[in-house]
């Protein structure tokens, strides 16, 4: 699984979009980056520029970006409403999937390390990625902003955590961090009152409202001993709201912001804006997301949103997503594109080539072609996602069955298990090919020279003991699904039992079948401590599976 991270950049330059442009180029001038929006602003003077990709070209990605804008924008000429401190102001990253946080703050300090080294400027951490408590705030960080900079930079707490303790008037400094996702989200609301909407907008954000005493409007400001006024705290953490009335849509809307949707995701706000309208009297029409949001985010929604049907959740993510699509009105003012909407789907070519997405005739017809990839690793790969398939369809069908009612729960959590392992398995498809592959372009590498000789020797070794871990994996992530499909022969849904005992079939042959290609792709590096490993492990699993399935099969004929 792939671990993919945002970041964030904010460009102290919101006027020459030139310039911008410059330092976009040098961002996508990375392979496995990709570039989602940039946003200008005159009166700041800033420009905020969104990318994401794997951690590694992140991070190249940004160190280029920071090197170009350290070229292009003079500091002692800049001017803007926006606080600053710095050419390339701040630079967070964002874990965005397969990646946490603690990783992610490994990642951001790797970076903050090279931006000191390689642009030689002052590089403070901050948020998660800072080293001390009282650096963790931002605007504690750019206290003084730039004007205040050299001066900050000749005491002890002003010191850098890499780079020189050194101004440079050019560049000024840099922050970079590590935050939580932050999610742009609006509710649109059957009201033209942005005073309505601000009442509900105060009833659900963290701040909340100030306290009066009295007529809750117009009353006397409560004021604590310091005279501050006392804040009545909204009910959603971590989010931020306000009400206002959008003309373009002829409606009132609360516009969110939830700074970190571990906290408050976005189902759980919409849900706590509809109770807080409806107590006013006031109806929530729908939703909108404004940029992009992670898969996880749509996907946790779904799930929320059929759990509350009493519905299973071991649904495709497709089902997912348009049932959170449909339940929070995501497509009420705008079609919602998922390939648009969604940043593991944006960010996918979509001129690639995948077995996955083929039809079983597609499918079928390229496994039948001259080519000799897809082979057997990828054939054996697909029978055992469709086995756990299989298994995963009779937790669905038990879910739903007539007078199981109290039980939906228990089913639904199998189908969660099942439908797990029937996408690893298909992510298996295609890196069993790719797996293939490389070992071909390992052989079609030049061999004329001692050191030619020896990169294409340690190519292919590389290449094939990644061709022995792809079948290998296979086999492991198959077994996985013998538990699902024995727990449905046992206790699911008795009109469908055979369907679980064909989905053993299934993962049996996926597991057989991988075996295969284990041992042919091993038959020149057995000598390796790895490999007798894997082997010794693999014919372990080929065992153990035999009688994983006998036992699955004999349950059907007693049943």
């Amino acid at each position: 699984m792939s671990q993919i991270i945002e970041c964030v950049p904010n460009f102290s330059e919101g006027r020459d979009m030139g310039i911008i442009r410059q330092i976009t180029d040098r961002i996508e001038s990375v392979e496995g980056v990709k570039l989602l929006d940039v946003d200008p602003g005159k009166a700041t003077h800033r420009t905020v520029v969104t990318f994401v990709g794997e951690p590694g070209p992140v991070i190249e990605a940004a160190v280029r970006a920071v090197k170009k804008a350290a070229e292009l924008i003079d500091m002692t000429k800049h001017r803007g409403e926006h606080p600053r401190f710095g050419a390339t102001d701040v630079c967070p990253l964002v874990p965005v999937s397969g990646i946490s946080m603690e990783e992610t703050v490994d990642y951001a300090r790797k970076l903050a390390a090279r931006i000191g080294k390689e642009v030689k400027i002052p590089v403070y951490c901050y948020e998660n990625a800072a080293f001390s408590p009282e650096r963790k705030n931002l605007a504690a960080v750019r206290a003084g902003e730039y004007e205040g900079l050299k001066d900050k930079l000749q005491t002890a707490k002003g010191k850098p955590d890499f780079g020189p303790a050194e101004f440079v008037p050019r560049t000024g400094a840099i922050a970079v961090g590590a935050r939580d996702f932050l999610v742009a989200y609006n509710v649109n609301l059957n009201t033209t009152s942005t005073r309505r909407a601000n009442a509900v907008a105060f009833d659900v954000r963290e701040r909340g409202r100030v306290k009066r005493k009295g007529d809750p409007l117009t009353g006397e400001i409560v004021r604590d001993p310091d005279g501050n006024p006392v804040m009545i705290p909204g009910t959603l953490k971590a989010v931020k709201a306000i009400g206002w009335f959008i003309e373009e849509y002829g409606v009132a809307q609360i516009s969110m912001n939830l700074t970190n949707i571990s906290i408050t995701p976005v189902h759980i706000a919409f849900d706590e804006v509809c109770r807080k309208a409806g107590e006013r009297g006031i109806r929530v029409t729908g939703s909108e997301l404004v940029g992009l949001v992670p898969l996880s985010s749509m996907l946790e929604a779904g799930r929320y949103f059929l759990r509350k049907q009493q519905r299973s959740t071991g649904v495709s993510d497709s089902e997912l997503i348009k049932i959170a699509v449909k339940s929070m009105g995501l497509d009420e003012l705008h079609p919602f594109d998922p390939g648009e909407k969604i940043i593991e789907y944006s960010m996918r070519d979509r001129d690639e080539k995948r077995l996955a997405d083929l039809t079983v005739k597609g499918f079928m017809e390229e496994t039948a072609s001259e080519s000799p990839a897809p082979g057997g690793g990828s054939v054996s790969a697909c029978m055992g996602a469709l086995g756990a398939a299989l298994a995963t369809m009779v937790a669905n069908l038990s879910a739903h069955k007539r007078g199981w009612d109290d039980r939906w729960e228990e089913f639904s959590d199998w189908a969660e298990k099942g439908k797990s392992i029937q996408e690893k398995l298909l992510l298996l498809v295609d890196e069993d090919t790719r797996a293939f592959n490389a070992i071909l372009a390992a052989f079609r590498m030049p061999k004329g020279t001692h050191e030619e000789k020896e990169q294409r020797k340690s190519a292919i070794q590389k290449a094939t003991i990644h061709a022995i871990r792809v079948p290998y994996e296979v086999m492991n992530t198959a077994f996985q699904g013998y538990e699902v499909a024995e727990a449905m022969v046992r206790n699911g849904n008795p009109g469908s039992v055979t369907d679980a005992g064909v989905g053993a079939l299934a993962l049996h042959a996926g597991i057989e079948g991988s075996w295969l290609n284990v041992r042919i792709n091993a038959a020149e590096v057995k000598q390796l401590l790895e490999v007798q490993e894997i082997l010794a492990s693999g014919e372990d699993l080929l065992k153990r599976s035999q009688e994983m399935k006998t036992r699955v099969m004999d349950l059907i004929r007693i049943a």
